[in-house]
This record gives C-alpha cells, structure tokens and sequence, in this order.
C-alpha cells in the first residue's frame, strides 16, 4: 500500500542516468575550454566583435 504516492522502495533516479551526468559535465566542460580558447586567440583578440576585448586589453597590458 502506497503512503501519500511513496512506495517501499523508492524508483531509482540517479544511479541509471550517473553516466548521462558524467557525459553532459564533461561536454559543458569541454565546451567551456573551446570557448575560452577561441576568445582569447590572436585571431579574435582585438576583433570589435568580441564582448571580452576589452577584457584582455587590459590584461595584456600587465
């Protein structure tokens, strides 16, 4: 009999869907470095259309 919709042995949630989480972690991470690197090239460095230039004008200076 199920007590206000909880049962005696709760469904599992995390431990079948632990290697999606891993995956999408480690793919927004990835995606991050991409980003960063891509920024911060020579190539876009001082491009006007990059929203950190100013950013890395300042600390190229240093």
């Amino acid at each position: 009999m199920a007590f206000l919709g909880l049962r005696k042995w709760p469904t599992p949630i995390v431990k079948p869907l632990w290697p999606f989480m891993v995956a999408g972690s480690f793919t927004v991470y990835l995606f991050a470095k991409a980003q960063e690197s891509g920024i911060r090239s020579a190539q876009w460095r001082n491009d006007a259309r990059n929203p950190y230039a100013a950013e890395l004008a300042k600390e190229s200076l240093h």
